[in-house]
């Protein structure tokens, strides 16, 4: 769960209508207990048959608790948008925006790259933004449908677009390195709204850039 605030606006003297907005976001979930992990990866290494306080060891859950946190944890951010002066209506698209995430099931990562694009509206976004949101949902403990759809509910929300649209493509280690072990196979998941959706040309569109050359 991600909360946004309205921090600020910056308005041109005369001109109200021309104002870039800044939302701040910050994350909305529990903070990491850091010893209780500490305690866990413990815990868990007696479990596997090893000596925690072996030379190797003692310095692993201190270094597992922090890497799960780093994960776990994403970057506040400004989501700063400006007013479409130009009034574009044509697609935005970021491709192969590259994110990490963590599988819920396993807790092992799943990795890939996420195509983000949207038809504006009154309003345009800072580019560097919608690699914000991905990280925003990505840093948690996901399964990749969700994930998808997050990120384009979320955009819908706050950026208020014609059309939005994102497609993830991504590995999962809890298919590669255990059961199965499909190595190199990538799941692809999509969510769109808007026009994307509804206007057949619109989301061919979206779909065939998505793929590239």
């Amino acid at each position: 769960m991600s909360i946004a605030k309205l921090e600020h606006e910056i308005t041109a003297p005369g001109r109200a209508h021309d104002a870039s907005r800044r939302l701040r976001v910050v994350h909305g979930r529990e903070q990491v207990d850091l010893p209780a992990a500490e305690r866990a990866v413990r815990d868990l290494l007696v479990a596997l048959g090893r000596n925690p306080f072996s030379p190797h060891l003692v310095d692993t859950p201190r270094r597992v608790a922090g890497s799960f946190t780093e994960m776990l944890t994403p970057r506040e951010f400004d989501f700063t948008t400006f007013p479409n002066d130009e009034h574009y209506d044509e697609l935005v698209l970021a491709r192969s925006i590259p994110f990490q995430s963590l599988c819920e099931h396993h807790m092992l990562p799943f990795t890939g790259v996420a195509h983000v694009g949207y038809l504006p509206g009154e309003r345009i976004l800072g580019l560097s933004k919608l690699a914000r949101v991905v990280e925003l949902f990505a840093r948690d403990l996901q399964v990749q449908e969700r994930l998808t759809v997050q990120v384009a509910n979320w955009l819908q929300e706050h950026l208020a677009p014609k059309g939005v649209g994102v497609v993830i493509e991504a590995e999962h280690m809890c298919m590669s390195l255990r059961g199965v072990q499909a190595r190199g196979s990538r799941t692809i998941t999509s969510s769109v709204h808007g026009l994307l959706r509804e206007d057949p040309r619109s989301r061919q569109e979206f779909f065939t850039l998505t793929r590239g050359s």
